[in-house]
């Protein structure tokens, strides 16, 4: 589905944020990059839209090359690409709706998209994602009006109704309390599979990404040092991806308690 190949990038500093790095993201999977800042998750993510433009390497989607494309066929390809921010990234003045909306511009024309007229089927659909996030009664409430978790969860309606094939998540629980940061994880994971959609879920919080996903890729200095299952974040390897630490109160056991189910 995604495909990675010997991708590098490096700043004009000289700093090398991406080594070479190989990767394969088959359809339906979902993964987390994990690793300390600097390691380059957040470039890596950028890099396979291109909003960071790679030095060198091919980034493909399906059977389309996207490091090979132009402005025009990239606007396109980007569509089948759903990017989630860190920091919501919402139009605080507009509602909740049109928030939503605003991940089908790429779709209108431009005088459509300026006047905000969108398809029936665009504003149905939009209506059924609210419903499932459970944001339907606050669609037409302004974005500054919102708590994080709920601008998080209009953040993931304005991905999906891209109706993308592929989900680049960054960070998506960094500004949550634990219990919201549970809930936003477990519903990325649901609807990914229930779309079918494969993801690369960039996040600090192992424990979190043990419990949730179901392989795990460790960064450190731009390259990957563990690519494999959750349960395979050993005390050890965890030493390897972030430096010296007592890891054993970080990794998820085993026997703990089921998470509550989100709200």
């Amino acid at each position: 589905m995604l495909r990675l190949e010997k991708l590098v990038k490096t700043y004009k500093t000289g700093d090398q944020a991406l080594k070479a790095v190989d990767l394969e993201v088959p359809s339906g999977q979902v993964l987390a990059l994990i690793g300390p800042s600097g390691a380059g998750k957040s470039t890596l993510i950028r890099c396979i839209n291109r909003l960071v433009e790679p030095s060198s390497g091919k980034v493909w989607l399906a059977e389309t090359e996207l490091t090979g494309l132009g402005q025009g066929a990239l606007r396109r390809e980007r569509r089948r690409m759903g990017m989630i921010f860190q920091e919501y990234a919402l139009v605080e003045r507009l509602t909740v709706m049109e928030n939503v909306l605003s991940g089908r511009l790429g779709y209108v024309g431009f005088w459509r998209s300026l006047a905000r007229r969108f398809p029936q089927k665009d504003v149905d659909e939009a209506f059924r994602l609210l419903d499932r996030v459970g944001l339907l009664h606050m669609a037409d409430k302004r974005a500054d009006e919102l708590s994080g978790g709920q601008r998080q969860r209009v953040g993931i309606c304005r991905a999906l109704i891209q109706d993308p094939k592929l989900l680049l998540v960054d960070e998506p629980t960094a500004s949550l309390d634990p219990k919201t940061s549970r809930q936003i994880m477990r519903l990325i994971c649901e609807l990914c599979e229930e779309r079918g959609l494969a993801a690369i879920i960039n996040i600090h919080d192992v424990a979190l990404a043990q419990r949730f996903v179901q392989r795990v890729i460790g960064l450190r200095f731009g390259e990957i040092v563990y690519d494999g299952p959750p349960d395979g974040l050993s005390p050890d390897k965890l030493t390897e991806i972030y430096g010296e630490e007592d890891w054993e109160a970080t990794i998820k056991k085993d026997d703990e308690a089921p998470v509550e189910a989100a709200e």
